[in-house]
């Protein structure tokens, strides 16, 4: 594609963004000497999962094993890549503090593997040593520290506060608990399979790991780059179609890179301009493409992280069946936002793409065969295999598929720079993971969720919309400073009890609290993604993040729709049912997208816009076929009107 090339960022002016915008990426550019170890460890991290996959290796090793290496060595890569303070990045070498820090980091943790028959023997009858506890406490410090340092302070605050309760909240009305002395606590925390290596920390050593270091091989493999062009491709001609092709390749893209942060300055960096050139708002093309990118987390069939945990947290479903009820919601979603670009586009005369700025259908089917590693991943997770085989199998299959062009084949430089990303992006989740796992274990052994789901029935009395909207507060605001994977592990423990105790079935309880940690990143006035998308754009930071609100209104009422009517989630749904509500759901997001969009086939008169919410709001909520049957008639009724209308007006 014919593109001024100066106006796109360069590699170094993306890796400011991200460090600016995405505490996560500001990572040492200039380790110095100590290149090597980090190297040497983050590869060796990365083979060892890649080995442990394998069925040659026996499989994973025992949960508090496994976790011990994937955790202990990521905490070392943490203080040897992450500084202590901001601006720190661009220092050349590794301050002798931090060498010391990663060195305590990782023996606390390998610790646990030399003293594993001692700690899952002995101790749990004849007490724990002073050793022990003192190991056990160096290793939670160091772990809140790292944490600070790759993920950012929220987490840290909200994990040291649970701790504090743990320890002196006997005495709280309503939410006291028996107490725990430090010795006892931070036995728990450190050496059970049910707080800092509990699910979160399992899952992310099993599965999260492998399909992150996935992303990183559709990358290195030019699939990421063959999304951009299938994107463009589909829909670059049709009006508005670079802000089109911008949500569906973020779509694309962010479902593998589980962070909206991330893939909105990644593909940001290319398709912001392009909309800005096609005659887009700079806040339109930064919230265009932040929408996009957080949907990304929520598009199947890898769902950025907390997918995998929700499969864990879920008992009655399997992965298979998260990333099959996740696609009504998720093409809701983006149906959404694909409307809201289409209303924008229309609004503003814009056009679509020329034909020789876009790849040619030749070009396209010829490179097909670059979507090969999902097919794989999709077909094995049908077929019943388990989520770490089918990221094995999708990570052969995109190796494989390098040697088919001599530009992206897997040189041995190649392999070992690949090698060394995957642990790397790896690191914010393993320490999001494990401190989310330290806040889980004080609410397991307290007995804080219960007490919280309780204090939310109470609060909302017998009205379940009163219930929903204080968890969609809680979750959001939590998503404000909280990774996704983090904010659901935590919403999960605390929220979605209350929800399934009134009597909303499962699935939909986990899902609502998955989709509000998720849209967070959207969400004035802490709207990170949005903040990133703006300083490319050179926009207005908070006109972007309200603008990406309207964009992604879909995420925040899609959630109430799959509570009211878990049809959407596919519970207990015969195949009419979902194919009507999805229907009348997809003509409702987009009247919605209208309004927010202040634009539908022509400009609204003030009573018009009114009218169409009133249609969208009956079409996608819940409820008889004659209020259904009403916002159709108003739906089709305006159309009409705006189409006479317009014609008249144009017509002179």
């Amino acid at each position: 594609m014919s593109e001024n090339k100066e106006e796109f960022l360069s590699e170094k002016e993306k890796e400011e963004m991200l460090s600016k915008y995405d505490k996560e990426s500001s990572f040492r550019q200039f380790p110095g000497k100590w290149a090597w170890v980090i190297a040497f460890l983050a590869i060796s991290l990365t083979v060892f999962h890649l080995w442990r996959a394998t069925p040659l290796s026996g499989g994973p090793l025992v949960s508090l094993l496994q976790g011990a290496v994937h955790l202990g060595t990521g905490l070392g890569l943490i203080f040897l890549l992450y500084p202590a303070k901001a601006g720190g990045q661009k220092k050349v070498g590794v301050p002798w503090y931090d060498v010391v820090l990663a060195f305590l980091s990782m023996a606390s943790i390998y610790y646990i593997i030399f003293r594993y028959d001692w700690i899952t023997g002995a101790a749990r009858v004849l007490g724990f040593t002073t050793i022990d506890i003192i190991v056990a406490t160096i290793g939670i410090v160091l772990l809140l520290e790292a944490t600070r340092r790759a993920v950012g302070m929220p987490i840290v605050v909200i994990a040291t506060l649970a701790i504090v309760y743990g320890m002196f909240g006997t005495n709280i009305p309503y939410f006291g608990h028996g107490g725990f002395s430090w010795e006892g606590l931070s036995r728990r925390l450190f050496y059970s399979s049910d707080a800092i290596f509990g699910t979160p920390i399992q899952i992310s050593s099993q599965y999260i790991f492998l399909f992150l270091f996935f992303g990183v091989m559709l990358t290195k493999t030019g699939v990421g780059q063959y999304f951009n062009d299938l994107a463009f491709g589909a829909t670059g001609r049709f009006t508005g179609g670079t802000a089109k092709a911008a949500v569906a390749a973020s779509a694309m893209q962010g479902t593998v890179t589980g962070s909206s942060v991330a893939n909105t300055v990644a593909s940001g960096s290319f398709t912001i301009p392009m909309m800005k050139r096609a005659g887009f708002r700079p806040e339109f093309s930064a919230a265009a493409e932040a929408s996009a990118s957080t949907g990304g987390q929520i598009m199947p069939p890898i769902m950025g992280a907390a997918a995998f945990i929700m499969a864990e947290y879920v008992s009655s479903v399997s992965y298979s069946d998260i990333i099959i009820i996740g696609i009504i919601p998720a093409l809701l979603y983006f149906t959404g936002v694909f409307m809201g670009t289409h209303f924008e586009a229309k609004r503003f005369g814009i056009t679509g793409l020329p034909k020789e700025e876009l790849p040619s259908a030749k070009g396209l089917l010829k490179n097909s065969y670059l979507l090969l590693p999902l097919v794989v991943i999709i077909s094995m997770l049908v077929d019943g295999r388990t989520p770490m085989y089918a990221a094995l199998g999708g990570i052969a299959t995109a190796f494989a598929v390098s040697f088919f062009k001599k530009d992206t084949r897997m040189t041995p430089k190649r392999i070992i720079a690949a090698l060394e990303e995957g642990a790397r992006v790896a690191l914010p989740v393993i320490a999001a993971c494990a401190s989310a796992g330290i806040i889980v274990g004080i609410v397991v052994f307290t007995g804080l969720g219960g007490k919280i789901a309780g204090g939310l029935l109470g609060l909302a009395g017998d009205n379940l919309f009163l219930l929903l909207f204080f968890t969609m507060i809680a979750c959001i605001l939590l998503g404000m400073g909280l990774p996704t994977t983090a904010n659901y592990v935590v919403t999960a423990s605390m929220a979605a009890p209350a929800l399934i105790e009134f009597g909303v079935p499962e699935i939909s309880a986990h899902f609502f609290v998955f989709y509000f940690g998720i849209v967070a990143d959207i969400t004035p006035p802490v709207c990170l993604a949005a903040y990133a998308g703006a300083g490319i754009a050179r926009a207005n930071p908070m006109k972007a993040g309200v603008t990406a609100f309207k964009l992604a209104i879909a995420g925040f009422i899609i959630p109430y729709v799959f509570v009211y009517n878990p049809a959407l989630l596919l519970v207990d749904a015969d195949v009419m049912t979902v194919i009507f509500l999805v229907l009348t759901s997809l003509l409702g997001m987009a009247a919605i997208s209208a309004v927010m969009m202040n634009y539908f086939i022509y400009s609204f008169k003030w009573y018009e816009r009114l009218l169409l919410f009133a249609a969208g709001f009956m079409l996608i909520t819940p409820g008889s076929y004659v209020i259904e049957g009403t916002g159709f008639l108003i739906f089709v009724g305006l159309i009409v009107i705006q189409s006479i209308r317009k014609k008249k007006i144009e017509g002179k």
